[in-house]
């Protein structure tokens, strides 16, 4: 214990020191930073400049108008130095009602040490004794009061240490975090950088195939205005020389234009290269306390199981940012979660914060709404929404702001279809469930963006081949997703499993069922590495 006062002694001393001189402050001022240096020091180093760098962290300052001295003072170090100075000048045992005379004896009716006029004005018939015998008296009662004031000062010490350390895990864990955000600005800039590069090769493309019609045109039609061209010189020439050769212009120049009198140049179609921006601007990502409550609505709650942070948001009704029926939720690489809300026909954007951020209705191309299913999206960001409108079942796609830009037309069968997209081939997959209760029958079937049909999948029932690999006949397929090898998992609610399909439609395998520790209907599936999670 008795190295703690010296520590902290040292320690405060380190505190109180400039280093730019290494001597104790004077006038110390403390800079935006909150490190603190002596003010004739910061002049000296900010002469002649408007701003200047802390020799410490390196952060510019902005010399104030008026000088250093403008800058704010630091009172605790200040304060600190004060007291320092005071110690050191109360080491004399001299008086303090009568400062000239020095304390010798001890009134011990009072508890007060005296001098001699003390005696004589007030402590005259009190019981006195000397310094050092009082002082021998109080010395156990004062040393256990040290003891404890220095045990005190121990956790002191040991406090401002671990202030240090965390002062210096807090600089490591933000770097960590400056550097996060630097790379997914650069791995956006370099996605966008792609984009750009994409968009402008495709544009040349188009061009080139456009010059390429135009050219050819212009080919034709030079041919035909250099043999016209050729005949009508040639008439002129003969014309005015005279003789035979005059003579037979006027059947060749009807032979010539007889040619040509049928023929007609109709404009010509080409493709317009034409750009259509999107106006979402990229969001690279959140900088969360993760010990703090996530800020959202009135409503919403977020609790943290196994390190990681559940949120719940919404809440039912019609206004914005509240469900009549959220079907299906999808989730963009910039970090917008979109809610298919069924019964209010719409689908809804949220930060990954759960605050709203817009919402639009579901209309087919055609004017009408219809009720959304599943949301997913492709590897351009858009949406491709699966819903039912009267006695019609469609897939529409849509921008992120909500404009409908296809559809695909389907059967009618009554059923939730989920969709899905295989963002590597550019497929888009759906599921289909026909026939009545007792009687299902599913499959899945992938198109095209512009609807051309590619396969369909689980289709044949009871064939050689699901027989072989013990196969069950899909009866209820649900919801859908793709990882990232391509492959396609499928939940069958009326099977209580998943099935697992290759990128080509071929079977794999299945797993699941309705035995105690599987699955009872399986509804909503995702995949998320090694880990495949579905919701009943």
């Amino acid at each position: 214990m008795a190295a703690a006062p010296s520590s902290l002694g040292k320690q405060i001393q380190e505190e109180l020191t400039c280093s730019i001189c290494l001597g104790l402050f004077t006038r110390p001022k403390v800079l935006p930073c909150q490190h603190t240096f002596c003010q004739g020091c910061l002049q000296h180093l900010s002469e002649g400049e408007t701003t200047f760098q802390c020799p410490i962290c390196r952060q510019q300052v902005r010399k104030p108008p008026q000088g250093v001295k403008e800058l704010p003072n630091n009172l605790l170090a200040t304060s600190l130095q004060t007291k320092i100075q005071q110690q050191a000048t109360e080491s004399r045992d001299f008086c303090f009602l009568h400062q000239s005379e020095e304390i010798k004896l001890y009134c011990q009716e009072c508890d007060v040490p005296v001098c001699n006029e003390c005696l004589d004005q007030k402590h005259g018939n009190h019981p006195t004794v000397s310094l050092k015998k009082a002082t021998q008296e109080r010395k156990a009662t004062v040393q256990l009061l040290i003891d404890e004031g220095r045990n005190k000062l121990a956790t002191y010490d040991a406090f401002i240490k671990s202030l240090t350390e965390k002062e210096k895990t807090l600089k490591e864990q933000k770097q960590q975090t400056k550097n996060g955000v630097i790379e997914a600005y650069n791995h956006m800039v370099q996605k966008l950088t792609e984009s750009k590069d994409y968009l402008l090769s495709e544009v040349e493309e188009q061009d080139k195939q456009n010059m390429e019609i135009l050219q050819k045109e212009r080919d034709k039609v030079f041919t035909d205005v250099i043999d016209l061209k050729i005949a009508c010189d040639r008439a002129e020439k003969e014309m005015s020389r005279g003789g035979v050769g005059f003579l037979h212009q006027e059947t060749i120049l009807t032979g010539r234009l007889a040619k040509h009198r049928g023929k007609t140049y109709e404009s010509i179609q080409t493709q317009p290269v034409v750009f259509n921006p999107t106006h979402t601007v990229p969001v690279l990502g959140n900088v969360i306390v993760p010990s703090a409550t996530i800020p959202a609505s009135s409503n919403d709650k977020a609790e943290a199981t196994n390190n990681h942070q559940t949120l719940s948001f919404g809440g039912q009704g019609t206004k914005p940012g509240k469900f009549q029926f959220p079907a299906s939720v999808a989730v963009s690489d910039e970090g917008e979660i979109f809610v298919a809300d069924r019964w209010n026909k719409r689908i809804q954007a949220f930060t990954l914060q759960g605050t709203f951020v817009h919402e639009f209705p579901t209309i087919v191309p055609g004017g009408q709404k219809m009720e959304p299913n599943d949301v997913a999206l492709d590897g351009k960001g858009n949406l491709w929404v699966a819903g039912e409108k009267d006695q019609a079942e469609f897939v529409v796609q849509y921008t992120k702001q909500g404009r409908a830009v296809t559809k695909i037309d389907l059967q009618k069968t009554g059923w939730v279809r989920g969709v899905a997209v295989d963002t590597r081939r550019n497929h888009i997959i759906v599921t289909q469930t026909t026939g009545d209760r007792d009687n299902l029958h599913g499959e899945v079937m992938m198109f095209t963006p512009d609807g051309t049909p590619v396969r369909t999948v689980g289709g044949k029932k009871n064939s050689l081949a699901s027989l072989v690999s013990r196969q069950q006949k899909m009866t209820h397929p649900w919801y859908i997703t793709v990882d990232g090898e391509g492959n396609i998992f499928v939940s069958d609610c009326g099977n209580h499993c998943i099935h697992v399909y290759s990128e080509d439609g071929q079977f794999l395998f299945q797993f699941g069922g309705s035995g105690e520790g599987q699955l009872q209907g399986p509804m909503g599936v995702c995949v998320d590495g090694y880990r495949v999670t579905s919701s009943w």
